[in-house]
């Protein structure tokens, strides 16, 4: 199983879950910008670039079959990868993908004032003026009341972003909602035309992602099974990680024979 991460933290997310599934052969990795990886200041932060640097990550891991599991802006890397594959430009074998709450159709999604901020011309100014108290409040509003953000997570994440001054980068590292518009058609093309074993898990008290965002792509893919998490936020596999883990184990358990 390859994990993909969400925007703005970290293959961190995964630990609880991966820490569940036992001895399944698990890969996360963080995107370049984000966690513990290099944040070079004048890159442009493609999810193109970041989808080439999945495929880098599953050569080195050796190869082989492989279930995609995304979240976030990880799901977009995902769409990318889709549609590689339908064009018979993907190297890796995706035996299944599964996908967790994304804003893969962007007029459906629910954006944040920061976002939108993020994105317009003042982005630079918010990002050199980002700080932890500020991080903190907006990255609570993303859980669900039932599960709350945890003060020792919280720090945790500000820790991973701010890492190597990634805090002072934001503003390029959201370069991927201008992109989710620019190749809306073939990422949406993708979600509709790949032929594979793909299905949907949503946290439904998503704030950003909300049920508008599934139900669209629902339009695009009408038979995609679906489970519904009606009591999680937009961080589920935070939230509740065996919950998650026992998702993804049923997701790998019946995968085809030969991934064995």
């Amino acid at each position: 199983m390859l994990f993909l991460h969400g925007y703005p933290s970290s293959s961190y997310d995964w630990r609880g879950v991966i820490e569940k599934l036992g001895d399944r052969r698990t890969v996360c990795f963080d995107f370049l910008g984000f966690g513990l990886s290099e944040k070079p200041p004048d890159q442009t932060y493609s999810l193109n670039l970041q989808a080439d640097i999945a495929e880098a990550v599953w050569r080195r891991s050796g190869g082989g079959p492989v279930l995609l599991v995304a979240h976030d802006m990880g799901t977009s890397v995902a769409t990318e990868l889709l549609a590689r594959d339908i064009a018979g430009e993907l190297e890796m074998e995706l035996a299944g993908v599964l996908l967790f709450n994304g804003s893969m159709i962007l007029d459906r999604a629910s954006l944040t004032l920061a976002q939108k901020v993020l994105r317009s011309r003042l982005g630079p100014l918010l990002a050199r003026l980002s700080n932890e108290r500020v991080f903190r409040a907006q990255f609570a509003r993303l859980f669900s009341a039932d599960h709350p953000l945890d003060p020792r997570e919280a720090a945790d994440q500000w820790a991973l972003l701010a890492n190597r001054g990634g805090h002072r980068i934001l503003d390029r590292l959201t370069y991927y909602l201008h992109e989710r518009v620019q190749f809306a058609e073939r990422w949406h093309g993708a979600l509709r035309d790949w032929p594979g074993r793909l299905e949907l898990a949503w946290g439904m008290r998503d704030p950003v992602a909300t049920g508008a965002v599934l139900d669209a792509i629902l339009e695009l893919r009408p038979a995609a099974p679906v489970t519904r998490l009606e009591n999680l936020g937009h961080y589920p596999q935070l939230e509740r990680p065996d919950r998650l883990a026992e998702l993804i184990g049923g997701f790998d358990a019946t995968a085809p024979a030969s991934l064995g």
